[in-house]
């Protein structure tokens, strides 16, 4: 309703009143602007008056008069505006009127033609212009300061005079702008927090939280941000809206400078906003982050110290042996207690793998975050058999088992009573020291993220955009495992899935949800296989097919015939690059006409971090390093980003937070369909797709450099620069710069 005050005056107000300890009498001429601006606009009133008691008197503070009072008389613009300023130098005595009326009774007056016709009459003899309808509401606070009139209904306006309605708006307005006003004229009065949170919430249009329960607050997300960030900015994230956005609550959603800073430090833009007053910010704060440390609830790394202290004296102290039952005791609760937190700890430093492998002397815990393995603590050795056998546990495995592999899963929400709703995808193997174990993160709760969030080139998300449209053929993704493709399959997925498709899915095991698609998780146990699912589907009138992954003959040349009769489908395999993609599919059996008949595009990519906004070093590449970027980027070289060695609090010291992806897309076309059923080499594959346009990973990745998301050493530690050029004949690849910047 406020669409026309101007954000510069709604934010003034806040940061100049608002956010002011003590506010100055000056300060009530920004409050009347904005009051007096929202009461027009939402009542479509075309005159209106704002008066204060001053003494014993009431003073005029502000008048409005519309345009259309003198469209027909345009020479009578200039006698109201006269009439106004006179009317700004007037006080009338207390008790005169119909405004002493309300400001002696504290009660609204609501006047029409038909209830009262004598008042208009007189109303319209005093303000010079015809009066057909009329409000009149009290400010009041701890007492009854002034009142706000309006007179008329616009000739526009939806109804031709006020209604109830109308009544009880202006009333609200009136009652949460009283306040401030009060507190303004006597530096005694106090304004409770939740009186302010009122007001800015109506003139904001956020939504207003009093109380704690009305929110569900993500612990991951709070954590993540951490103590420090929250206070500082003011700002309560306690709910992720995307892997880049959050709702918060605020008690000032108009301090766009804490928001910014919000956003450069975390790196999570702030999308919604909700308006909750002081003390219910303080509260929060307190609970999640007690002056003592975490509350027992919310205990996590801060804690992990104590637990580990608490591991070392119980399995440190040597005078117990590896066979000694109380080390295999999975049920005890340190044990139980090191599961859950490591899991715990892992799950908010943004991990996706978690290692836990025994050395010689010793246990050691490492964490995959950003697609690099981080040392996170060493245990006493002795705890290794207590905490595999609790792990398995965990994983309905088998505890006595400790010569063969063995693969499991764990449903976190089953032990644990934090609001942390994820499964992890448990691998362990006999190593020379012992169990090593492997839990991949698989976080329920995450949604495929929108597909121009994923790094596709503007080039590149055209033409994948274009290709995923397409009524039948086959879509695949290559690279390494950890490498995003599950992830760009159902980003695709969800920007093609509609009710007029029928979706389904094969995977194992089922990462991300997607409303509206039909998913099915392999049990390889007993039988259910990607093989046996493709021919399930064939059966139940598919539209769009994924398969988790092509691993074998038979899912491969399913996979193929399906694509060859009228079906969309996606899929992933590990190779190397896009043109690998084919030699992988004839060592599987498949003949190359078949390949080229159904193939669509092949996706090769990788992740790449991203190189910290808040500490990175610019600078001018030169040698071999601009060399590079020249050969990548046609000829381009100009100023680019290195990571900082010593980092900051941002990326946690590593110079690098979050991760980009790179992709190569070979698109099918009449050339490469020859060269594919020639049986042709990868290499000359791979130099007719770049002629058709095709960017290599490493041309990708070099854009990104450019673009300063990425350093040019994050980029070539994952993709070499090409071995060839567009010209056909080999190249040797131009030597990397030693220094690491």
């Amino acid at each position: 309703m406020a669409a026309n005050i101007s954000s510069a005056l709604r934010k003034t107000l806040l940061l100049k009143v608002i956010s002011k300890p003590q506010p100055s009498r000056e300060d009530v001429s920004s409050v009347i602007e904005l009051t007096a601006g929202k009461v027009v606009e939402a009542l479509q009133a075309q005159s209106m008056t704002l008066y204060l008691v001053e003494g014993n008197q009431i003073a005029f503070k502000h008048i409005y008069y519309s345009p259309t009072l003198w469209e027909d008389q345009p020479g009578r613009e200039s006698e109201f505006e006269t009439k106004r300023n006179q009317l700004l130098e007037l006080k009338l005595p207390l008790h005169t009127g119909i405004v002493g009326q309300v400001i002696d009774n504290s009660e609204p007056v609501f006047f029409n033609p038909a209830e009262n016709a004598e008042g208009m009459h007189n109303l319209s003899r005093e303000t010079g212009f015809e009066v057909t309808s009329m409000l009149t509401v009290p400010l009041r606070a701890n007492k009854t300061i002034g009142a706000i009139q309006v007179l008329n209904k616009e000739p526009f306006a939806d109804s031709s005079e006020f209604t109830r309605d109308d009544l009880k708006l202006l009333e609200e307005v009136a009652e949460y702008s009283a306040p401030l006003f009060q507190r303004m004229l006597d530096p005694r009065f106090q304004v409770d927090d939740r009186e302010t949170a009122k007001f800015i919430a109506r003139y904001t249009g956020c939504p207003l939280i009093t109380q704690e329960d009305e929110i569900d607050i993500d612990e991951k997300v709070v954590e993540v941000v951490g103590d420090s960030v929250i206070r500082r900015e003011g700002i309560f994230p306690y709910k992720r809206l995307s892997p880049t956005s959050v709702a918060a609550l605020m008690t000032n959603p108009l301090d766009y400078p804490r928001r910014e800073s919000f956003s450069t430090t975390t790196e999570l833009h702030v999308e919604e906003v909700q308006v909750c007053p002081a003390s219910l910010f303080d509260k929060l704060v307190k609970m999640h982050f007690a002056e003592s440390g975490q509350a027992a609830e919310l205990e996590q790394s801060s804690d992990m110290s104590e637990l580990t202290e608490v591991i070392g004296e119980e399995f440190g102290s040597g005078e117990k042996t590896m066979d000694d039952g109380e080390f295999t005791d999975e049920e005890s609760a340190p044990v139980i207690q090191l599961a859950n937190r490591i899991v715990e700890d892992a799950y908010i430093s943004g991990a996706s793998d978690i290692h836990i492998e025994p050395q010689e002397n010793d246990l050691l815990v490492r964490y995959r975050v950003d697609g690099v393995c981080l040392e996170k603590l060493r245990l006493p050795k002795a705890v290794s058999g207590a905490l595999s056998a609790r792990l398995k546990v965990m994983s309905n495995l088998d505890i006595a088992e400790k010569r063969l592999p063995q693969d499991g899963r764990i449903v976190f929400k089953h032990f644990t009573k934090k609001n942390i709703d994820i499964d992890l995808r448990v691998a362990i193997g006999p190593m020379n020291f012992g169990e090593k174990i492997v839990m991949r993160i698989l976080d329920k709760s995450k949604a495929a993220l929108p597909i121009t969030a994923l790094g596709f080139s503007e080039e590149n998300l055209q033409r994948y955009r274009k290709i995923i449209e397409q009524p039948y053929g086959m879509i695949l993704h290559c690279g390494p495992t950890g490498s995003g493709k599950s992830m760009t399959l159902f980003s695709a997925l969800r920007e093609i899935a509609s009710p007029d498709l029928n979706v389904q899915t094969a995977e194992d095991p089922i990462e991300y949800t997607i409303p509206g698609i039909n998913q099915m998780q392999m049990h390889r146990q007993i039988g259910l296989t990607f093989a046996n699912a493709l021919r399930c589907y064939l059966r139940m009138d598919p539209d769009v097919i994924l398969v988790g992954e092509i691993r074998d003959e038979e899912t491969a040349g399913i996979a193929v015939e399906a694509a060859l009769t009228g079906h969309l489908l996606l899929s992933t395999l590990h190779t190397n690059d896009a043109p690998s993609t084919i030699a992988r599919f004839t060592d599987m059996g498949i003949e190359p006409f078949m390949i080229s008949a159904s193939m669509l595009v092949v996706c090769a990519q990788r992740l790449m971090r991203r190189v910290c906004k808040n500490c990175r070093v610019e600078y001018e590449p030169t040698g071999n390093e601009k060399e590079i970027l020249q050969r990548a980027l046609d000829g381009w070289s100009g100023p680019v980003f290195s990571a900082n060695e010593d980092g900051c609090p941002t990326c946690g010291g590593l110079g690098y937070k979050g991760r980009v992806g790179i992709h190569e897309l070979m698109e099918n076309n009449e050339d490469l369909t020859k060269a594919i059923n020639a049986r042709a080499e990868t290499a000359d594959l791979k130099r007719i797709a770049m002629r058709s346009g095709m960017k290599t990973l490493h041309q990708d990745s070099m854009l990104k450099v450019k673009e300063h998301i990425t350093t040019i050493i994050e980029a070539l530690s994952n993709v070499p620069p090409d071995m060839f050029g567009l010209g056909g004949g080999e190249e040797q690849p131009l030597e990397v710069a030693a220094s690491s910047r």
